[in-house]
C-alpha cells in the first residue's frame, strides 16, 4: 500500500504533456481546469493556451479549455477538488432560504433534493438531464439568485463588523483596565504620600481626622470612576445598536417545478392615481343626463339671438341648473326627517324643554314697544 501511494505520487508530479518532473525542476507549478480537472505544468498551459482556446492535450480528452480557467489545486486528491467545486457551484444556484418556504418540511426537503443534484453531478449520473433542469431553474429565478446573494454578502459584511466591533471592544476594555488600574496605583500612592506628610505635620489627635477625609476622598473617586464607566458602556451599547440592522430576504417565486413548497408571492395591487374629489365627479347625475338640446318655443329664439350669445350666456347652465332644481328632492325623505326630529325633542331633558318652552313665552310676550 505504501509503495504504491509513493509511486502515485511521483507519477502526480510529472507533468502528463511534457514530462517534465518536480524532481529535477523544483520549482515548477502544476495547474488544473475545473472543465476536466487534467494536472498539467505552468509552461504547458502558457504554450498551448496562450492564444485562445484549445483541446485538452492529454489524450483521450476531448473539452475544450480556456487559459483564464487553469487554477491551483486547493486538495490533494482531484476528486475531492472536483466535489467541492460542483457543491459550490450548485449551492450558487439553489440558494434558496428558510424563510421562504411555507414550513421546516419543505425546507429539509429542498436541502435533500440539493444533495441528491450534487451527488448526481459528483457521480456522474444523469448528468446532462440535470444539468438541463439547473440551467432552467437559474434563467426563470434569476432575480431571486442575485437578491440571495445580495443577502448572504450583506450578512458576511455584518457578521465580520460585529466580529470586529467585538474585538475593538474587547481591546478597549483591556486598555481601560491597565488605566484604571495604573490610575488607581498612583491615586493610592499619591494619597499615602499626602497621608504621611500631614501626619508629620499635625498632632497625634489630627490623625483620626485625617483618615476621616483621606476615605471619603477614596469613595468620592471610586464613585467617579464607575460613573466613567457607566459612561463608557452606554456608549459602546449604542455603538452596538446603530450597527445591528435587520435584513428582509427578497423572494421570489420558482417558475420552474424543481424547487417545492416554495411560500406563495402576494402580489401588492398597484397604485391608483391621485383623485382630489375622492370618487365625486362635477358632471355625474344620478337621476338625469344633461343633453345639449331640448325643445322649446321660449328658449328657441334666445338660441339664436346673438346679442345675448355674445355676452357668454350658455343655454346649458340653464339646462343644468332646472333640472338639478327638479330632480334635487328625490333623495330625500321627508317622513324619516320628521321621525328623526320628533326623537331628537324626546330625548331632551323636562327641565331644558321646560326652559325652551319659557324662553319662548317670554319672547312672544314682549311686544314692540
Amino acid at each position: 500500500m505504501a509503495a504504491d501511494a509513493i509511486s502515485r505520487r511521483d507519477e502526480d508530479e510529472v507533468c502528463p504533456v511534457c514530462k517534465s518532473s518536480r524532481y529535477l525542476n523544483p520549482d515548477m507549478r502544476f495547474l488544473i481546469n475545473p472543465e476536466c480537472y487534467h494536472k498539467m505544468c505552468e509552461s504547458c498551459v502558457d504554450r498551448i493556451f496562450s492564444s485562445g482556446p484549445s483541446n485538452c492535450p492529454v489524450a483521450g480528452c476531448r473539452k475544450t479549455l480556456r487559459k483564464n480557467k487553469f487554477r491551483k489545486q486547493t486538495f490533494e486528491d482531484i476528486n475531492v477538488e472536483r466535489e467541492v467545486d460542483i457543491r459550490r457551484r450548485v449551492m450558487h444556484i439553489l440558494n434558496r432560504r428558510e424563510e421562504e418556504f411555507d414550513s421546516k418540511r419543505a425546507y429539509d426537503d429542498f436541502l435533500e433534493q440539493r444533495e441528491e443534484i450534487i451527488a448526481n453531478l459528483v457521480s456522474r449520473i444523469d448528468v446532462q438531464k440535470t444539468e438541463a433542469q439547473l440551467q432552467e431553474y437559474a434563467t426563470e429565478n434569476m432575480a431571486s439568485i442575485r437578491a440571495n446573494e445580495t443577502l448572504e454578502k450583506e450578512e458576511a459584511t455584518s457578521f465580520h463588523q460585529r466580529i470586529s466591533l467585538e474585538q475593538e471592544e474587547a481591546r478597549q476594555r483591556r486598555q481601560a483596565a491597565r488605566d484604571e488600574y495604573e490610575s488607581e496605583r498612583r491615586e493610592h500612592q499619591a494619597e499615602r504620600e499626602d497621608f504621611l506628610t500631614r501626619l508629620a505635620a499635625g498632632s497625634s489627635t489630627d490623625a483620626a481626622a485625617i483618615a476621616r477625609e483621606g476615605h471619603k476622598v477614596h469613595l468620592k473617586k471610586s464613585s467617579a470612576r464607575r460613573s466613567e464607566e457607566d459612561r463608557i458602556r452606554q456608549k459602546q451599547a449604542a455603538l452596538r445598536s446603530d450597527t445591528k440592522r435587520t435584513t428582509l430576504s427578497s423572494v421570489a417565486e420558482g417558475g420552474s417545478g424543481l424547487v417545492k413548497g416554495l411560500r406563495k408571492i402576494k402580489t401588492p395591487e398597484p397604485e391608483k392615481p391621485y383623485d382630489p374629489f375622492m370618487g365625486y365627479l362635477p358632471e355625474k347625475r344620478d337621476y338625469y343626463s344633461l343633453q345639449d338640446y331640448y325643445p322649446s318655443q321660449y328658449l328657441d329664439p334666445v338660441r339664436k339671438n346673438a346679442e345675448i350669445l355674445a355676452g357668454g350666456y350658455d343655454l346649458r347652465e340653464y339646462y343644468e341648473r332646472t333640472l338639478l332644481e327638479a330632480f334635487a328632492g328625490l333623495s330625500c325623505f321627508v317622513g324619516e326627517e320628521i321621525e328623526k326630529r320628533d326623537a331628537a325633542r324626546v330625548s331632551i331633558p323636562v327641565a331644558t324643554e321646560a326652559a325652551a318652552i319659557a324662553a319662548t313665552l317670554g319672547s312672544a310676550s314682549e311686544g314692540p314697544v
